[in-house]
């Protein structure tokens, strides 16, 4: 087993930071939490989603997380970072927008859906992935089913769970297609609607439209945050060893 205690990470917060997004102020917290609660030691660098569009922008850290906060400056940018993350094995965790952006990503460059789009950014498309709530989730908590056997439930530990919302849009068709091309949605609401996907065969991909950093007053992460941190030491470890 991987002494996680003896390895930093690095990990990418993906977003445009903003002390007016609770998210954004929660990750400190997090962070301290982390290393104290459970010696899991993170340097973090925050990447706005202008600069994520740059060429390996998030290449050679241990861990991505593209937060809330949308709609960002740069659309691009954010699918970029997610990519790299996918394509590179980079342990990857997409919050509410993330979750929304990661589907769209899986979208366009997986299943070759290149004409899908979100509504926030472009209320005018003529085939949004990511439309409005037909109920808005902003300030909302709601209970989701989480599949048997999935990443997510390793993570989370029970089939349900009650989870914090601050979320508008989501995802509304093509979901067959995205998963005949290998994302898992593996946890839904009591309507059946998508609230957790993941990527099998991935070192750590997950998406959920909840937002797991509102849980408590963060000074216990949540354990999907947990096990976001917990994958990028571990990812750190073997990048030292095959050095």
């Amino acid at each position: 087993m991987t002494n996680t205690a003896a390895h930093t990470a690095t990990l990418a917060l993906v977003g445009d930071r903003s002390p007016n997004v609770v998210s954004h102020t929660r990750v400190p917290l997090l962070l301290d939490a982390l290393a104290e609660r459970d010696r899991l030691v993170l340097d973090a660098y925050w990447i706005p989603s202008e600069d994520a569009a740059a060429e390996g922008a998030v290449r050679g850290f241990d861990a991505v997380w593209v937060l809330p906060g949308s709609p960002y400056r740069s659309e691009a940018g954010v699918l970029a970072a997610i990519r790299t993350a996918r394509e590179e094995g980079i342990p990857f965790l997409g919050t509410c927008g993330g979750f929304q952006h990661a589907l769209l990503e899986f979208a366009r460059n997986v299943c070759g859906l290149t004409r899908v789009a979100h509504a926030e950014n472009d209320p005018g498309a003529e085939d949004p992935l990511i439309e409005p709530l037909a109920c808005s989730l902003v300030g909302h908590e709601a209970a989701v089913a989480i599949e048997p056997g999935s990443l997510a439930e390793s993570v989370i530990g029970s089939a349900r769970t009650v989870e914090r919302y601050f979320c508008a849009y989501g995802p509304s068709r093509h979901l067959d297609t995205l998963r005949a091309h290998g994302l898992r949605f593996s946890g839904h609401d009591e309507d059946g609607h998508v609230r957790v996907a993941e990527l099998p065969g991935h070192p750590f991909f997950l998406a959920t439209l909840f937002q797991p950093e509102l849980s408590g007053d963060g000074s216990h992460p949540h354990p999907v945050v947990r096990a976001l941190a917990r994958a990028a030491v571990e990812h750190a470890a073997r990048v030292r060893q095959s050095a």
